[in-house]
């Protein structure tokens, strides 16, 4: 019977400098996790007019306005505003016992399953 390794030990018994080029990588890979940045900041950062926003999406430019300032805008807004960008929306949750999970809405889930299904 095998024992799984745990990861620690497999990092630690490398050279240093490869340690050393481990640790670099997660570090800037976490940084890009933890990045945050609003809509109106994400279009901005893209080089996006918010009339081009709007335009995509079949509205005023007021509207891109008002969602941009809204506490609590709804999902499917943001999803469709940032496809309108050229973006895909994902969502991840994150708990202090396990890894990372992405959340998907259960209509993409049960897209995935039928297709899994099929093959």
């Amino acid at each position: 019977m095998y024992r799984a390794i745990p990861v620690e030990e497999v990092i630690a018994a490398m050279p240093k400098k490869r340690q050393e080029a481990i640790a670099k990588r997660g570090a800037e890979l976490v940084a890009k996790v933890e990045r945050r940045m609003t809509l109106a900041e994400l279009r901005k950062g893209r080089k996006i007019s918010q009339a081009a926003v709007a335009e995509a999406l079949g509205i005023g430019q007021m509207q891109i306005s008002r969602l941009e300032k809204r506490k609590d805008p709804r999902l499917s807004t943001m999803a469709r505003t940032v496809a309108a960008m050229g973006g895909q929306l994902t969502m991840i949750a994150t708990f202090p016992d396990q890894e990372p999970v992405v959340l998907v809405a259960s209509e993409f889930a049960e897209k995935t399953a039928r297709r899994a299904k099929r093959a």
